[in-house]
């Protein structure tokens, strides 16, 4: 898979690691001379450039990448990436940087940004995960299917406690994707119970968010 990152600040450096050590070719791209350290990233392609100029983009050959991260610390600068990488190069994923929580409304597809990225936001959803006990968490929102990643741990009075989960009336658009046991992951199969204390992950509608609460949690609702 081939990536661009606009943005070769600390951000960008570190995504642009982790991606090449997953196999992917990674392209990093600033308009700072001061930013460009091919040093540090040394297995990255590097490109002095203003991810916001047509020009740019084109002498990147956006249309040839499979994702664009916008990741520079200015959200004008990471929309404007965005807009340009989905409507001009027709990219199939773009995920942006939100640096101010109160921008994020903008972050949609309408400026051409499938997931978004909130650091505050991601912070706060992992604090109630930690501490939260039957409630349903949001963690995740997938901007092109009106689906959400969400966390429940399951309490001591759930009335599913014990029961496989093959035979759980799970509500429709929702479906449970991994079981976090005792420091180990399980992959849902119909015949394994979920017990208490369980971290439930799920892909839902944001319809079947209150009909999980409901279904596994009712206590929590009342």
């Amino acid at each position: 898979m081939r990536v661009a990152i606009a943005g070769a600040g600390a951000v960008g450096r570190s995504v642009a690691r982790e991606l090449i050590g997953n196999g992917h070719r990674v392209l990093l791209i600033d308009k700072d001379p001061a930013a460009l350290k091919p040093e540090r990233v040394p297995d990255a392609e590097w490109l002095l450039a203003d991810s916001c100029e047509l020009s740019s983009l084109e002498e990147a050959r956006l249309e040839a990448c499979d994702v664009v991260i916008a990741a520079t610390g200015d959200d004008k600068v990471n929309l404007v990436t965005s807009l340009l990488a989905k409507t001009e190069f027709a990219v199939p994923r773009t995920v942006a940087r939100v640096n101010h929580p109160n921008n994020e409304w903008l972050f949609s597809e309408a400026w051409g940004v499938d997931v978004n990225v909130s650091t505050p936001r991601i912070m706060s959803a992992l604090v109630e995960e930690a501490v939260t006990i039957g409630d349903i968490v949001r963690l995740f929102t997938f901007r092109q299917g009106n689906a959400n990643l969400v966390e429940m741990t399951l309490p001591e009075d759930s009335p599913y406690v014990g029961k496989p989960v093959g035979l759980i009336p799970w509500p429709e658009n929702t479906s449970l994707v991994t079981i976090l046991r005792d420091g180990q992951v399980y992959t849902p199969a119909g015949e394994q119970p979920i017990e208490s204390g369980d971290e439930l992950l799920f892909v839902s509608s944001p319809e079947g968010e209150s009909e999980l609460q409901d279904l596994l949690s009712p206590s929590t609702g009342e």
